[in-house]
């Protein structure tokens, strides 16, 4: 059997994030699907003064609960990669694409 591979987070405009630094994601792995599902929510964001994740790292996707994106196979990401941005006022996954 093949091993997946994490799809990473091709850029991330959410400078706010604490682990944003350069545009790019620096945690090991993201959650997509905010509360309710209404809409692609990253739900690792953090805000705040204290700055974390790992620099040499690229955020990749580490599980979508967004059931109706047509990338979503069994709570996994299928897409190619992903780019993250603000949506009103939370971040979400630009690439969500519905069934």
């Amino acid at each position: 059997m093949e091993e997946k591979q994490m799809v990473k987070i091709n850029s991330c405009n959410v400078t706010q994030c604490a682990y944003n630094k350069h545009n790019s994601c620096h945690t090991l792995a993201i959650t997509v699907g905010g509360p309710g599902d209404l809409c692609p929510e990253c739900d690792t964001y953090m805000q705040g003064s204290q700055r974390g994740g790992i620099i040499d790292v690229q955020g990749g996707i580490g599980a979508c609960k967004v059931e109706n994106c047509s990338y979503n196979q069994s709570l996994e990401c299928t897409a190619p990669a992903v780019d993250v941005g603000m949506h009103e006022s939370h971040p979400d996954c630009f690439t969500y694409k519905p069934k």
